[in-house]
């Protein structure tokens, strides 16, 4: 999908040139990316952007000074896309604790079709690290739309109801919606909101926004000045000072106070920004720093019970020293894994092994529907072993076979059975699902629980969409782990070393906080609460009843085997929304144990919470609500309120049409692509070859003439005809399909130059 997307840009880039600027030389249309990268993938968005949507050339032309150009005949299939101009942008960011809510505003003009004609426009917006849409709203001249979650009641139904070009994720964190029948010449006012997370890196926070504008999206008028403005806020939530590191953009203090900083950039340009807008900053401790932060709930919560948050930070500089680590890779080496996602994983493991301590011990399993070790026993991590290991996978670690999760887990658990003064890691990567995955969560659990003071953690990463991501979360959530995932081949590489870097900078483990016990109905997210690594921050939320201490006691063990005790301040958050913040992190781990449980009350609670928070979850499906700008009871309510904050069982439906969007979760994996050992990526589809468009073609001009005709008669009729018969009859569908190819034809041998 993603390349196809590339390459009708491409084609919409070129149809643009049928645009006519008028006779003032000094306004040229902007350049395309240079020819040194010709690549599809070059002109996916890196940032905020609107096209048209071009099934038929035709319409193509300046809607202020038509062209009269001739007609050009046949349609775009897929359709082009073409690059709307842009006239204003802003970003507005909140940053609290580890956790960004970005916000961005912007206008774009449908400059490239004629002023009698409409179009379909697309926005697609690109969004940070574990990024996840909130909400979109838009004015166009004569609708007005925004999205709204709503619960699944009947899946199959829903379907029905989706098509594929209202919208969804082109990529992983790149979200896509279709605005329809948008007049030409007209403009487009967006407000587009979603959350993503800060990177964490020696005690700096990083926020990064996708914010590289094209030169094509610049206006095609005299060079006037344009202003883009960026206004960020930083609240860490922690009371102490925070220290400024790095930013892209020339930001301008507004306010300093203790914990808090704000700050706005505002320039007049001849071009838009092409760079990302960056922002690092450190708060001032070098010591393992953390705290509580409680909150009463809204009035309009469906959960009355008070919140809160509580967090440890690692700190900058790092004097005690890491656990020694017993490490199980178990591989998936199915039929799936051909290519990228087996390359990737090689990479990431030879990296991971070479950085291993001489103290720690390590092994490896390879499994399809039988298993393959690289020793009977643990090995220590000599360099002769690692180079031993780095071999053995490039011999070994060869794609083939079905998939069998359950014998090389435990396996890994038997061998690390026995580990003392160290810390045993099972580190699983998959791309595939199995039908025994609960079964599979149970025999860990009861591995897990039971025993010596640190069990094994179960870390899990999950490559492409086929595997269940949710039965991977549980694995770790049960184990004390972690879990991270690549849904684009692509980042299998970087994502997965990033994680085996978490999992190897253990600081603190056994982590347990005891005012938990003494209140009321309390919920903690997560329930085992995972080690602290020395490359993130550690964030549990929850709810409770009954009243906190003023200071609560964080304990665990250090990676000697000493004790960790740390007073953890209990304290109001009074600036910090923390049922926005903590939300993602809730519903994720609520839908595992709703798929592990099979809870439907848990379900439920799920997309309410979703609903409630604008979080995208397996349990609500995100619509566009489209309503005439003249009807005031159906606009967005409450007048600047964004929909995602309000209930939508108070919006008004009457004049309202709704757009349903393909659902945005990840899913429960896909038993059946398992079996047949289809490779992530594979249901993205592909522009058809030539044969497959003649086939096409042919199919639907005999369509055409037999639709009185049903599939039963045809097979009788043919089954009495002779063999001459049959080469005239063939002789006439190949002429039959090739006037059904007119159009496509004349597309192709049209679409070069100018669009002649």
């Amino acid at each position: 999908m993603a390349e196809e997307f590339g390459r009708s840009v491409q084609d919409g880039l070129k149809l643009s040139k049928r645009i006519y600027l008028g006779k003032d030389r000094a306004v040229t249309p902007p350049k395309p990316p240079s020819h040194m990268d010709k690549s599809p993938v070059a002109y996916l968005p890196k940032a905020p952007m609107v096209y048209a949507v071009i099934s038929n050339p035709g319409i193509v032309d300046n809607p202020d000074i038509p062209s009269y150009q001739p007609h050009v005949h046949g349609r775009c299939d897929p359709p082009a896309l073409i690059p709307l101009q842009m006239n204003r942008i802003e970003l507005e960011a909140d940053s609290y604790l580890d956790t960004a809510f970005v916000k961005i505003s912007g206008s774009w003009r449908v400059h490239c079709v004629m002023g009698s004609e409409s179009c379909d426009c697309r926005l697609a917006v690109p969004m940070g690290e574990q990024g996840s849409i909130l909400g979109v709203e838009i004015e166009a001249s004569r609708k007005l739309y925004y999205t709204e979650l709503v619960a699944i009641e009947d899946k199959k139904d829903l379907e029905k109801e989706v098509r594929i070009e209202n919208g969804g994720f082109l990529k992983p964190h790149t979200f896509t919606i279709t605005i329809p029948k948008v007049d030409g010449g007209s403009t487009l006012s967006i407000k587009v909101s979603w959350m993503q997370k800060l990177l964490y890196h020696n005690g700096e926070f990083s926020l990064i926004v996708p914010f590289i504008f094209p030169e094509y999206v610049t206006p095609h008028v005299k060079k006037l000045p344009r202003k883009e403005k960026i206004q960020l806020n930083v609240t860490t939530g922690t009371g102490t000072e925070i220290v400024c590191k790095t930013t892209s953009h020339p930001l301008k203090e507004l306010r300093r106070e203790v914990g808090k900083l704000g700050f706005s950039y505002e320039s007049e340009v001849l071009t838009w920004t092409n760079i990302d807008f960056t922002f690092s900053y450190a708060v001032s401790f070098s010591h393992i720093f953390g705290g509580v932060l409680l909150q009463s709930p809204s009035v309009h919560d469906v959960d009355q019970r008070d919140m809160f948050c509580a967090f440890l930070f690692p700190g900058g500089h790092h004097s005690r020293k890491v656990f020694r680590k017993e490490i199980m890779f178990v591989v998936d080496i199915s039929g799936s894994m051909e290519g990228a996602p087996l390359d990737g994983t090689k990479i990431a493991l030879s990296a991971a092994l070479t950085n291993l301590d001489s103290k720690d011990s390590f092994n490896i399993i390879a499994f399809n529907g039988e298993t393959y070790l690289f020793s009977s026993s643990m090995e220590l991590a000599s360099e002769d072993t690692v180079e031993r290991a780095v071999e053995w996978m490039s011999t070994n670690l060869i794609a083939g076979g079905d998939t069998n999760i359950l014998v090389p887990l435990k396996q890994a658990t038997e061998m690390l059975s026995k580990s003392g003064g160290s810390i045993p890691f099972i580190f699983l990567v998959t791309d595939g699902a199995v039908e025994d995955e609960r079964h599979i969560c149970d025999i860990m659990k009861s591995h897990i629980t039971g025993g010596g003071s640190i069990r094994p953690r179960i870390c899990t990463f999950g490559i492409g969409s086929y595997c269940n991501h949710h039965f991977l979360r549980m694995l770790a959530m049960i184990s004390r782990g972690q879990y991270d995932a690549a849904y684009d081949i692509d980042s299998v590489e970087s994502r997965m070393q990033k994680l085996l870097s978490r999992i190897s900078s253990t600081i603190i483990a056994n982590i347990t906080i005891k005012a938990f016990d003494d209140l009321d109905e309390v919920e903690v997210y997560p329930s085992r609460i995972p080690d602290l690594s020395s490359d993130n921050p550690l964030i549990v939320s929850g709810r409770f009843r009954g009243n906190f201490p003023d200071i609560v006691v964080a304990t665990g063990f250090f990676g000697d085997l000493s004790n960790f005790s740390l007073d953890l301040k209990v304290q109001k958050a009074k600036d910090i929304p923390l049922h926005s913040v903590s939300a993602k992190q809730q519903i994720d781990l609520l839908t595992a144990q709703a798929w592990f449980s099979e809870n439907k009350q848990l379900e439920e609670k799920v997309a309410k919470l979703s609903i409630r928070t604008g979080v995208i979850s397996e349990y609500t499906c995100m619509s566009l609500l489209e309503t005439d700008r003249g009807n005031q009871a159906a606009e967005s309510p409450g007048g600047h309120k964004l929909p995602w904050q309000v209930n939508p069982q108070k919006v008004d439906s009457q004049g309202r049409r709704r757009i349903f969007i393909r659902n945005l979760g990840v899913g429960f994996g896909n038993l059946t692509a398992t079996a047949e050992n289809l490779r992530p990526g594979a249901e993205e589809s592909k522009l058809p070859e030539a044969a497959e468009i003649i086939i096409k073609a042919a199919s639907n001009c005999c369509s055409i003439m037999c639709d009185q005709c049903c599939c039963m008669c045809c097979v009788q009729c043919c089954s009495k005809i002779n063999n001459q018969f049959a080469i005239v009859l063939t002789q006439l569908c190949t002429a039959l399909a090739c006037f059904g190819c007119i159009e496509c034809c004349s597309e192709i041998c049209c679409g070069g130059q100018d669009g002649h």
